[in-house]
């Protein structure tokens, strides 16, 4: 029997009790949803898919940015479509947990770096030869005169046998570090992960390990190759409003500077200091690698911010389980997006841009398509029979744009602890190329959800393939890896490019025009062409998943010799004492 939801009125009960984020300015004014009235089946369906994501994606939700009132649309929606579905709030008595954030925006023009060598100093210029930021939420941060040395890749990787930082005191010092990790750049297969980057070889994890370390700053050498993108993204991304979360909210170690240089300054750096850039890259591949002063080198930087403190919200359900309530499957996607890029002009559209030039971020598939999954995925479940022994949690989270803070935040505040948390499956950016031969699992081969996935792809007449691109780290670029981190076997799955009918040139036409048209940008918008046959089949198996882990005793793990397995470890240890 289908199931009406007229959202409208749902919405309306619901702005009346829940809390509104901090609006992006005075002067936006209060958006209102449009009434919408579907009839929802209790299957997984190509046609309630379509009508979630069409929804989100809307101009009327202005791009879903954190603050604004195309959130509190988004709260309001989902959480219309959690009560229909009979679900409990998933945070005690809330469908919402806050989550606290940090604008902070260097103000380039009062700010300055310099690099001084042989008693000269070389100043640095913002965006086109350094990009430098800090998550202190400190109006002013300096470094003075700080020692630089080279340290390889920055890594330390106990299971591994490396450690760049072995005997070496950086307390108070600036370490600069190649990007990717060991074995990229060489081609070597038994360095790491070879071709395909490890967690070592995120950008991220560099600056943790260094602030572990007693660093002063860190600075990684771009190179296009090992970091997967060019100079431009680098620039890009660092540019502007940072979000991230208060370091009381954060268990991550902090510096209190970081960044990135180009290597041209770096071909120069080494030059200047004695050493050829290249050679040492070289050395830095060798096990036992020892790390190099830069002569007499010294960093010097002051970043001037503007600070601002606001916060936004994580969404989740919860459905309990018939006979283990307190372990959990938990199914994650980020709700947020990149919001109306007019409202940068006060909301003057007619002054941000040429008549009729689109500004909204709509997000259509990064990521309505991952929420509209999970509402999916949650509707089944309900109407399972038996019900799930185990319960299952769906989260829909913030701030992933802005790096993962929504999912971090609540990794570190879980409402099931970790430890109780059996697994979780990550839904972002779904494919939309249509049925296809070959199901894509971004970091194939880390944990044992591999193995549960395969015969349920295999009896839909699909292949486990890892995904294009491995050095470029994706597994390290979505919600999941916040679960990751804490060690919870984490899976990022969705369908490939090797279509059934129309083969793979045409599945990479559609991903390439995806890629090169409408990701990150207003084109992101709903398409009511789209072969969703593909979703449903995504869909069905990644709720095949989560119903058998939710049916039986289970406690995947990650392979030996992962980075995160240790972390999976020790809580398994903690939950049986």
């Amino acid at each position: 029997m289908k199931r009406t939801l007229i959202f409208a009125a749902a919405a309306l009960a619901l702005a009346a009790c829940s809390k509104a984020p901090e609006p992006a300015a005075e002067t936006t004014p209060v958006a209102v949803a449009p009434p919408v009235e579907h009839g929802f089946g209790p299957e997984i369906s190509a046609e309630d898919f379509a009508q979630h994501v069409k929804v989100l994606s809307s101009d009327e939700f202005g791009g879903r940015a954190p603050g604004t009132p195309g959130e509190q649309m988004t709260a309001d929606y989902l959480v219309a479509q959690f009560q229909r579905l009979g679900l409990q709030p998933g945070n005690g008595d809330s469908w919402f947990q806050d989550v606290p954030m940090v604008e902070t925006t260097a103000d380039e023009a009062t700010s300055t770096a310099a690099i001084k060598l042989g008693g000269e100093d070389r100043l640095l210029a913002f965006g086109t030869q350094m990009a430098l930021g800090t998550r202190t939420a400190q109006a002013e941060v300096k470094v003075d005169a700080s020692e630089m040395v080279f340290v390889g890749y920055g890594v330390n990787a106990p299971e591994a046998g490396w450690n760049d930082y072995e005997g070496l005191d950086v307390k108070g010092k600036t370490v600069v570090m190649l990007v990717n990790d060991p074995g990229y750049h060489a081609g070597s297969e038994e360095l790491f992960g070879g071709k395909k980057m490890t967690y070592y070889g995120r950008w991220t994890y560099k600056y943790e390990e260094a602030a572990r370390q007693g660093a002063a700053a860190a600075l990684i050498i771009h190179d296009d190759s090992g970091a997967g993108y060019g100079w431009d993204v680098v620039k890009n991304s660092w540019s502007g409003a940072q979000y991230d979360l208060p370091a009381s909210a954060d268990p991550e170690p902090r510096l209190p500077m970081q960044g990135w240089i180009t290597g041209e300054v770096a071909t120069q750096l080494f030059a200047d200091a004695g050493l050829d850039l290249e050679a040492m890259r070289a050395a830095a591949n060798v096990p036992g690698f020892k790390a190099v002063d830069l002569g007499d080198a010294t960093f010097s930087a002051t970043l001037n911010s503007t600070i601002k403190e606001s916060s936004s919200r994580n969404i989740l359900a919860k459905l309990p389980g018939s006979e283990r309530p307190d372990e959990a499957i938990v199914y994650t996607a980020h709700w947020d997006h990149l919001g109306d890029h007019s409202a940068t002009h006060g909301g003057d559209k007619a002054a941000a841009a040429t008549e009729g030039e689109d500004h909204v971020y709509n997000g259509a598939i990064d990521n309505a398509t991952g929420v509209a999954g999970v509402l999916e995925i949650a509707e089944a479940f309900t109407v399972q029979d038996p019900k799930p022994a185990r319960s299952v949690v769906f989260l829909l989270v913030t701030l992933e744009e802005s790096g993962l803070l929504g999912s971090k935040y609540y990794a570190a505040n879980p409402v099931i602890p970790l430890k109780d948390t059996v697994a979780v499956v990550n839904l972002d950016a779904m494919s939309v190329v249509g049925p296809t031969k070959d199901f894509v699992v971004i970091g194939l081969g880390n944990s044992e959800l591999d193995k549960v996935l395969e015969p349920i792809a295999t009896a839909q007449g699909r292949t486990l393939v890892e995904e294009d691109g491995v050095e470029k780290g994706f597994f390290f670029r979505s919600d999941h890896f916040s679960f990751a981190k804490f060690g919870v076997p984490a899976l990022y799955a969705k369908g490939g490019i090797d279509h059934v009918e129309k083969g793979v040139e045409y599945g990479r036409e559609i991903q390439a025009q995806y890629q090169g048209v409408a990701y990150h940008k207003p084109a992101d918008e709903f398409d009511p062409n789209w072969d969703l046959r593909g979703v449903v089949q995504d869909l069905m198996a990644l709720y095949g998943v989560g119903r058998e882990l939710a049916g039986n005793e289970a406690w995947p793990n990650y392979v030996e010799g992962n980075a995160f397995k240790a972390a999976r470890d020790a809580s398994r240890a903690e939950a049986a004492n």
